[in-house]
């Protein structure tokens, strides 16, 4: 009776692991034609005839992204692209490594004038140290968003669900500060996207468990005693989970902007430097590896009970 469903999600599983290989393989699209800008485009022109200081007019406008996000992946059809269209981790590691190259090298002006491409804090006061938190600290979280989330979403519910993410993803980046414009507005699209990424987010935290058997204990311990007080839900938990597996401490005060913000701090040991950002991009590629084989291994499992349940 359950053949037919685990032989689906097998298939899902499979199309999103096709889909993170094609971005390692050929990257992002191109900016112009790109469909996540394309959908940002559409939600800016959506926010200016729904907002309003209310969270019933952010709800409609966060309700109207989803569906069209999920309408796109239906139209489109195929889980491997739109899984593809919707990652970015090939992107999010190369801009790491190169501003944890220019830090490292001495090149401070040019690693600021790079790091807003990956974080959104000021990098103006930042030193090599700041600068490479700043870098680790975003690739922990995007490693969430922009991998093993949009390959979670594909193998639940295939292209729309992988679309409809990623729509709410995006709303968030958006939307979802708490300002004066945003604070009520950008309520909905924020706990969407809390809600998109809690489970993502843990998977990515047990990744690094197993990735790093040596650092468990203190990943698991940080994990549990850190991530709670992080403003983020999903946030806290992958950038508690890096920078135990490093053995450094990530979090404490930053700025955005014109507003400053004192963030918990994450881990044990010390600061991190320049250095420390080659070694996190090598077990973020890793684990996406990792969930690859995941993928494949839960299709390869539906393929074996299917063939057993046709037998005699």
């Amino acid at each position: 009776m359950l053949g037919g469903p685990l032989i689906r999600l097998g298939q899902r599983c499979l199309a999103a692991a096709g889909g993170l290989l094609l971005d390692r393989i050929v990257g992002e699209p191109p900016a112009d034609v790109h469909p996540v800008a394309g959908f940002g485009r559409t939600m800016e022109r959506a926010e200016h005839v729904l907002w309003a200081d209310r969270r019933l007019n952010g709800a409609a406008y966060a309700l109207t992204g989803a569906a069209m996000g999920a309408a796109a992946g239906l139209t489109t059809g195929s889980t491997a692209v739109v899984t593809w269209a919707v990652s970015a981790g090939r992107e999010l590691r190369r801009v790491a490594s190169r501003i944890g190259e220019l830090a490292g090298s001495g090149d401070l002006a040019a690693a600021r004038a790079e790091l807003p491409s990956l974080v959104g804090r000021d990098p103006s006061e930042l030193d090599a140290s700041g600068i490479a938190a700043a870098v680790i600290e975003s690739l922990a979280e995007n490693s969430v968003d922009a991998v093993i989330a949009p390959a979670f979403w594909a193998a639940v519910a295939g292209a729309p669900g992988a679309a409809a993410y990623r729509a709410v993803n995006t709303m968030d980046a958006m939307v979802g500060r708490r300002d004066d414009r945003y604070g009520n507005f950008g309520w909905a699209a924020a706990r969407l996207d809390d809600a998109a990424n809690y489970v993502p987010a843990r998977i990515f935290a047990g990744l690094v468990v197993v990735l790093c058997p040596h650092r468990a204990r203190e990943i698991i311990a940080a994990v549990r005693r850190d991530a709670p007080a992080h403003p983020s839900p999903n946030a806290g938990v992958a950038e508690a989970a890096l920078a135990a597996a490093l053995g450094r401490r990530l979090g404490g005060p930053l700025r955005y902007g014109d507003t400053e913000e004192n963030r918990p701090l994450l881990g044990d040991g010390p600061r991190p430097d320049p250095d420390d950002v080659g070694e996190a991009v090598r077990i973020a590629d890793r684990a996406e590896w990792a969930a690859v084989g995941v993928l494949c291994l839960i299709w390869l499992a539906s393929r074996l009970k299917g063939r057993a349940a046709k037998l005699p």
